[in-house]
């Protein structure tokens, strides 16, 4: 029950922060996903609903690179990734969407990780 009420408490901070934070196409919506193995994140033009690039810790090739996608050494390397993902499509700025998680530990390290790879937000 417990659990249901943190989830469903998360989708609701999630919701009330989507009505505030949009992606276009020159500035696309950075939004993150975190489970406890595992974390992802993409840019998304919210104007034509796609996602411009993404970048997450399920891979082969990063598991066997950085082994757990749980910790924040794994979320470091994911916001390293799509920040090179991002410039290679020409993207330099974006808005954040932290998804309805704490902007602590690896949320905060995968922000981190893109800025320092050339996102600016």
């Amino acid at each position: 029950m417990i659990i249901k009420d943190r989830r469903a408490a998360r989708d609701l901070r999630h919701r009330r922060i989507r009505r505030r934070v949009r992606g276009t196409a020159t500035r696309p919506r950075l939004a993150v996903f975190r489970s406890l193995k595992h974390i992802s994140a993409q840019l998304i033009d919210d104007d034509t609903g796609r996602t411009l690039a993404a970048a997450d810790s399920r891979s082969k090739a990063f598991r066997a690179q950085y082994g757990s996608g749980g910790n924040v050494a794994a979320a470091r390397a994911v916001g390293e990734l799509l920040a090179r993902r991002a410039r290679e499509l020409g993207i330099e700025r974006v808005v954040f969407d932290r998804g309805g998680y704490r902007y602590h530990g690896r949320v905060k390290a995968l922000a981190d990780a893109a800025r320092a790879g050339g996102l600016v937000f």
